[in-house]
């Protein structure tokens, strides 16, 4: 039996609301891969409509985290990393060469900014800090907002032409030598939401379109990243990851919909995960 393969997954943990690590670490355990998480923070909540949560920054204590790993000479050939926050960004930013293998692959989600403005804590300083991190990674996963703030062009809401995302999305790979880009939640101007791929080899962009679902539902964006990346790391191509990370989340969306769930909790992505198993090992076999 083939050992499984350990990935690191760095970002907050809030203890009420299937986002960030209550969303991705299921999700790798599912797809047979052997989750080790480094905590950016802690939170009672996440920040989504339950009013104002306790948040306990980690920041001090992943130093030492990594420090006892060392000491066990453990290194992650898969590292996702999330929601983060100005000082443990800082931290990964100083240790990611102790962490990593030297063929190991990285997810970075940039996540700090939605909707044409940056999230509230959220500063110009970090924006220039996760440029770095960027640098760095194998798979980047911005919104279109982040795409934006990346590059230092101007945060705009306004729908675009798949023509225009394709071309943010191929120049983000080239300005960062990044192998790969997905954009995600890209309005369009014909009324549907696009996701833009874009692979540095070869100059190749492709995208995905679908009709706006109502509602906004929390956890979404970690899921759909968490499952391209397990896709991709069980060996699907970019772009078929990206079909079954987009049909995964519909589908939970779909569900949660149709139950009349209190949205604040998340999306019900539990219930199609056999289905995910099930595409993934499909598609490995095409």
């Amino acid at each position: 039996m083939v050992e499984q393969q350990k990935i690191l997954i760095s970002e907050d943990l809030s203890c009420v609301g299937q986002v960030s690590l209550c969303a991705s670490l299921p999700l790798f355990a599912a797809l047979d891969f052997n989750p080790c998480l480094l905590p950016t923070a802690l939170l009672s909540t996440h920040t989504g409509g339950f009013g104002t949560p306790s948040y306990l920054d980690l920041a001090a204590e992943m130093p030492r985290i990594i420090e006892h790993w060392q000491s066990l000479d453990l290194k992650f050939s898969a590292l996702y990393f999330g929601y983060l926050g100005a000082k443990p960004l800082r931290v990964i930013l100083r240790h990611l060469t102790d962490l990593k293998t030297e063929q190991a692959k990285v997810l970075v989600d940039p996540v700090m900014a939605d909707q044409g403005q940056l999230y509230s804590g959220f500063t110009l300083e970090y924006v220039e800090q996760m440029r770095h991190l960027a640098k760095r990674a194998d798979l980047l996963t911005p919104n279109l907002t982040e795409a934006q703030l990346l590059l230092g062009e101007n945060m705009s809401t306004a729908p675009c032409t798949i023509t225009t995302a394709k071309a943010l999305a191929q120049k983000l790979t080239e300005v960062f030598s990044i192998p790969a880009v997905v954009i995600t939640g890209v309005p369009l101007i014909d009324g549907t939401i696009g996701i833009i791929g874009a692979e540095l080899k070869d100059s190749l962009t492709w995208s995905y379109q679908q009709k706006r679902l109502t509602g906004h539902y929390f956890g979404t964006g970690d899921i759909f990243a968490s499952v391209l990346f397990g896709g991709v790391l069980r060996g699907l191509a970019l772009r078929t990851a990206t079909e079954v990370a987009l049909k995964f989340v519909t589908e939970a969306i779909k569900r949660t919909q149709v139950a009349g769930s209190d949205v604040r909790y998340g999306v019900n992505y539990a219930a199609g995960i056999t289905e995910l198993i099930e595409t993934v090992q499909k598609r490995q076999e095409e």
